[in-house]
């Protein structure tokens, strides 16, 4: 059963994480052919919602069913950690980068690509992607390593 969960579970990791890989290529496009932006920008929207975003939900559950399957405990330092990281990093992409993700398709179908609206917004967007980026970098590692 843990063989499977873990299968489950890494897959789901490895979908989320690609999935937000691709952005950087979205990204390229907008800014090289403005002309694009709008449908890049709607591109990564649809991925971040139906893709990622619910790959990165059911890894909170995966993970906890392979603790319960593999003996371990929730309060092993590393667990705690990358599930604190995790609820961080869930917080951060719901409540902080996909409410700016549409108002930053909103400004761009509107105004435009260089509009100072949809530039400030992309900024923004941008920054909540670094952040939820190390943050996630950082559960990876916890979980490879799994430091004592």
């Amino acid at each position: 059963m843990y063989l499977i969960l873990k299968f489950i579970h890494v897959f789901l990791a490895i979908t989320a994480v690609g999935a937000n890989l691709t952005y950087g290529a979205w990204f390229y496009r907008a800014n090289a052919h403005p002309e694009f932006a709008a449908v890049a920008l709607r591109g990564i929207k649809f991925i971040d919602d139906y893709i990622a975003n619910p790959a990165y939900l059911l890894l909170l559950p995966t993970g906890a069913a392979m603790v319960w399957a593999g003996g371990l405990g929730f309060h092993t330092h590393w667990i705690e950690w990358a599930m604190g990281l995790w609820f961080i990093a869930i917080t951060l992409a719901y409540a902080g980068y996909s409410p700016v993700l549409s108002k930053q398709i909103a400004a761009v179908a509107t105004e435009g690509p260089n509009s100072p609206n949809a530039v400030k917004l992309a900024v923004r967007a941008n920054v909540f992607a670094a952040i939820i980026g190390v943050v996630v970098v950082a559960i990876l590692a916890l979980m490879i390593f799994k430091p004592t």
